[in-house]
């Protein structure tokens, strides 16, 4: 008797634990009756009917990740890259997740590898390599809306690594060195081409100042020499009326200040060191002899047409 009531005791412990259920947060459980899907069960604590309703499958709620194994990709220029990538999905229905796919996570991977052969097969090297976000995007938006019948929502593809082989990669650094090159020697070009510029700016604006300044001087020179001259044609104009005026002294200052002048000019020759002239004293006395009767005649001729002018003195007695 006792046998037997311990064992309706540990069958009811036993029924006890089967209709009794906590769920943890973040999973939901399916229950079967029979084997066919009935409902869901979220967090917390359910009780079922023993031996008719069982837990069927329990799902994982939380925002999941995948790894995408790297895999051998052909680019449209007939470029073989190693292409590996990452996941992010969550379910959205637990029962589409359980019954929809055998295997959730081995299809999500198979089919995000598929499309990545696709989307870079569309594309040259040069793209597939600068364009990850339009990549990335793409398989987004494909992979999502073949999953959707999954229950799932996938919510991010990244794409990790795109290795070209290695003889590409050096290939590759070699056009990179002969484009910086090439940008090198161009930069240095337009430097020496702005700097003859600057140069040759700089030579026309002091060729311009430097006629400008000769242009002035020229006029500055023209303009004393003019002077000079007046002074020279005043100076005698002067010497002139004095003699004119009977002053024979203003012609001997005359005569005498250029031939002083004459001498200094001679004397600070810059191919003359040691000059020996004639300096007789007699020739240049009967010069200024010579000159001077030349004034006496000309006062000679004021006089005389002097007297003329005056009138007849009267005569006496007459």
């Amino acid at each position: 008797m006792e046998i037997l009531i311990g064992i309706i005791f540990a069958a009811g412990i036993v029924l006890l634990v089967k209709a009794v259920r906590m769920v943890p947060q973040g999973f939901e459980w399916t229950v079967e009756r029979f084997g066919k899907y009935t409902h869901t069960l979220d967090p917390g604590l359910h009780l079922l009917v023993p031996v008719v309703q069982a837990v069927g499958r329990k799902i994982n709620m939380m925002e999941q990740v995948l790894d995408v194994p790297s895999q051998d990709v052909i680019t449209k220029d007939n470029a073989v890259v190693k292409v590996d990538g990452v996941v992010f999905f969550q379910v959205l229905d637990a029962a589409k997740a359980a019954y929809e796919v055998s295997n959730l996570e081995i299809a999500t991977i198979a089919l995000v590898q598929t499309n990545i052969r696709t989307v870079i097969g569309s594309m040259d090297l040069d793209e597939s390599l600068s364009q990850r976000e339009t990549i990335n995007a793409q398989l987004l938006s494909v992979v999502d809306q073949a999953t959707n019948p999954w229950g799932i929502k996938v919510t991010r593809i990244e794409i990790r690594d795109i290795q070209p082989p290695r003889d590409l990669v050096d290939a590759m650094a070699r056009q990179m060195k002969a484009e910086r090159e090439k940008r090198a020697n161009i930069l240095e070009a337009e430097g020496l081409r702005a700097a003859e510029i600057l140069r040759a700016e700089g030579e026309k604006q002091a060729a311009i100042l430097q006629a400008e300044g000769e242009r002035e001087a020229a006029f500055r020179e023209a303009e004393a020499r003019e002077r000079l001259a007046e002074a020279e044609a005043n100076a005698t104009r002067m010497v002139s009326d004095a003699i004119s005026a009977g002053n024979v002294q203003a012609i001997n200052y005359f005569v005498a200040q250029k031939y002083i002048e004459a001498f200094k000019a001679l004397a600070q020759a810059p191919n003359q060191k040691f000059v020996m002239m004639p300096m007789e004293s007699s020739g240049i006395i009967g010069s200024l002899g010579g000159i001077a009767e030349l004034a006496k005649e000309s006062l000679g001729l004021q006089q005389g047409g002097a007297a003329a002018k005056a009138p007849a003195p009267p005569r006496a007695g007459g």
